[in-house]
C-alpha cells in the first residue's frame, strides 16, 4: 500500500458532493479509541468513503500502528507522529491534521456506535458516486465523440460500482462451507428455482430444467431449427409456466414469432396463419388459445441491433420490475460485438458477458448460435461442439451446450424423419446425452418421444461423459 506516493487530490468540482463530516470525524475518532474497530467494520466500510481524505489517512495511520504494536487503544500523538513520518517521506499527499485538531477529534470517539456512524458515511459516498457518475455521463453524452458502445457500458460497470458489495463477496472458509455440501449430497435438490425447457427428456437430464445463473448455447446450422427450439423453451416458461421470459430476436419481427407462437399452441398449421387461410376449425383452437397466450409474461423484442450493454439495461428493467427468470437471444452471431482488435476477441467478450448477465441477475440465458460447414462435410452430418463459430469462447463459458440435428434434412426418406436429436455435448455439473424429440414443422414445434427418461450412468473419476 505503501510503495508507491499518492497522487494530490483533483481540483474540486463545482458541483458540492454529498458528504457527512460529522460521521466521518466519529468514524476516526473511534478508530483511534479501539483499533480493532478496523476489522469489525472491514466488511460494511471502507476508508475510501471518507470525503475528507484527512480522516481516511488517519485510518491508515491507525492500521500501520496496530500492526506493529498491537493492543489497546492508540494515543492521539502516536497517530500524529506517524502521518508526519509519512509526510516526511512524501507517501503523504496533503496536510494532515495538527496536533491539537487530532487531540480534538479524539475527544470525540464513539466506540459503541462507530457502526452507525460508518453507515452514514457509507450512504453519503454512495451518494457522491451517483452524483460523479452524473457528471461523467453528461460529459460523455455531449461530447462530439460520444460512442453508444463503449460510453454506455463504461456508465453502466459505473453504476454497478455505486453500491459495492459487502460480506458476500468475502472469501469463505471450507469449514463453513463442508455441513452444507455433505446435506446437498443426500438431500435431492428442489427443482422450484428451474425453468422447465416443455421437454421431458431434457428436464430430467437437467434437473428439472435448466438452473438459474446458466448460459445454455444451443447451436445448428441455418434452418436446422434452432429458433424453434428457443421459441419451444419460451412457451414453455413464460406460456406453460406464468415464468417471466424475454425472447429478444435479432432474425425475426414480432409478428413472425406471434405467429409461430400461435401455431405452436394451437396446432395450426404455420402456413396457413402466414397467409390468412386459416378455417373456422382452425380460427376456434386461435382463440381458445389465446385465453392462455395472452395473460403470459412473456416480453418480445424484435430491435435490429441488440448489443451487450442494450441487452442488460433491458433485463436490469425487467428483474426488477417483472421478476424476470429466463432471456433467449436469437442469435449470438447477429449481436452486435463490443469494439475488439479481432472478430475472435469481440466474440469472447460477447460470450463472457452474457455469462455474468445470467450469474448477476440469477437467470437462465439462453443463446442461439450458428455452427459452421463442418457438420455437412461428416458423413453422419452430426455436429459437435467444435462447430460453434469462434468455439473456443463460447464453449468455455456456456454451462451446457446442445447441439440440433435432424436426419431428413439431408435425408428426405430417412427412417427417422420428423425427428430432431438435441446433441446436450456439454453439461457442466452433469452428464451428457442424446435427446431425441418429435419435429413438427408444420406447427413449428418440438415434442416429447418418450414417456420417460433414465440418465446414463456417471462415468468414472477420470473417465470421459458418453
Amino acid at each position: 500500500m505503501w510503495e508507491t506516493p499518492v497522487e494530490e487530490q483533483a481540483a474540486a468540482e463545482p458541483m458540492k458532493r454529498p458528504a457527512d463530516l460529522f460521521a466521518e470525524r466519529i468514524v476516526a475518532a473511534s478508530v483511534m479509541r479501539d483499533p480493532d474497530l478496523i476489522d469489525t467494520l472491514a466488511d460494511k466500510f471502507e476508508p475510501v468513503d471518507f470525503s475528507d481524505q484527512r480522516y481516511a489517512w488517519i485510518w491508515h495511520a491507525v492500521d500501520e500502528i496496530r500492526n506493529n504494536h498491537p493492543g489497546g487503544p492508540i494515543a492521539w500523538f502516536a497517530v500524529d507522529r506517524q502521518l508526519q513520518k509519512w509526510r516526511a517521506e512524501k507517501y503523504l499527499p496533503l496536510i494532515p491534521f495538527s496536533g491539537v485538531e487530532l487531540s480534538a477529534i479524539y475527544d470525540e470517539a464513539e466506540p459503541a456506535s462507530a457502526d452507525f456512524w460508518a453507515a452514514r458515511v457509507t450512504k453519503a459516498a454512495a451518494a457522491s458516486r451517483l452524483v460523479g457518475l452524473g457528471l461523467r455521463a453528461q460529459q460523455a453524452g455531449m461530447s462530439a465523440a460520444f460512442d453508444p458502445d463503449t460510453d454506455l457500458a463504461a456508465v453502466q460497470s459505473d453504476l454497478d460500482n455505486v453500491i459495492r458489495g459487502e460480506a458476500g463477496n468475502l472469501p469463505t472458509l471450507v469449514g463453513e462451507l463442508v455441513d452444507d455440501a455433505l446435506e446437498r449430497a443426500v438431500t435431492p435438490p428442489s427443482t422450484e428455482d428451474r425453468i422447465p425447457t416443455g421437454l421431458m427428456d431434457l428436464d430430467a437430464l437437467t434437473g428439472g430444467g435448466f438452473a438459474p445463473g446458466r448460459l445454455i448455447i444451443v447451436g445448428a446450422r441455418p434452418g436446422t431449427g434452432k429458433t424453434t427450439i428457443g421459441n419451444g423453451f419460451a412457451r414453455a416458461a413464460a406460456i406453460g409456466n406464468s415464468l417471466p421470459t424475454l425472447f429478444s430476436s435479432l432474425e425475426m419481427g414480432r409478428d413472425e414469432i406471434m405467429n409461430g407462437i400461435l401455431s405452436a399452441e394451437a396446432r395450426v398449421p404455420l402456413h396457413q396463419i402466414i397467409h390468412g387461410k386459416v378455417d373456422d376449425v382452425g380460427a376456434r383452437k386461435l382463440v381458445k388459445e389465446r385465453e392462455r397466450i395472452a395473460p403470459a409474461p412473456l416480453y418480445i423484442d424484435d430491435a435490429t441491433s441488440v448489443s451487450l450493454p442494450s441487452l442488460r439495461g433491458q433485463v436490469r428493467h425487467l428483474v426488477r420490475t417483472a421478476g424476470l427468470r429466463m432471456v433467449i437471444v436469437d442469435y449470438m452471431q447477429l449481436m452486435q460485438a463490443p469494439k475488439a482488435e479481432s472478430r475472435q476477441v469481440a466474440v469472447s467478450a460477447l460470450s463472457r458477458g452474457l455469462k455474468l448477465l445470467a450469474k448477476e441477475f440469477g437467470i437462465v440465458v439462453v443463446v442461439l448460435s450458428q455452427l459452421n460447414r463442418e457438420s455437412e462435410k461428416r458423413q453422419d452430418k452430426k455436429p459437435t461442439i467444435a462447430d460453434l463459430r469462434e468455439s473456443g469462447a463460447i464453449e468455455q463459458d456456456a454451462d451446457m451446450v446442445i447441439l440440433i440435428h435432424r436426419p431428413d434434412m439431408h435425408e428426405p426418406e430417412s427412417p427417422r424423419a420428423g425427428e430432431v436429436d438435441l446433441i446436450v455435448d456439454k453439461h457442466r455439473g452433469g452428464p451428457r446425452a442424446t435427446i431425441t424429440a418429435g419435429w413438427q414443422g408444420h406447427y413449428g414445434r418440438v415434442t416429447d418421444m418418450a414417456a420417460e427418461y433414465s440418465a446414463p450412468a456417471a462415468p468414472a473419476y477420470g473417465e470421459e461423459a458418453a
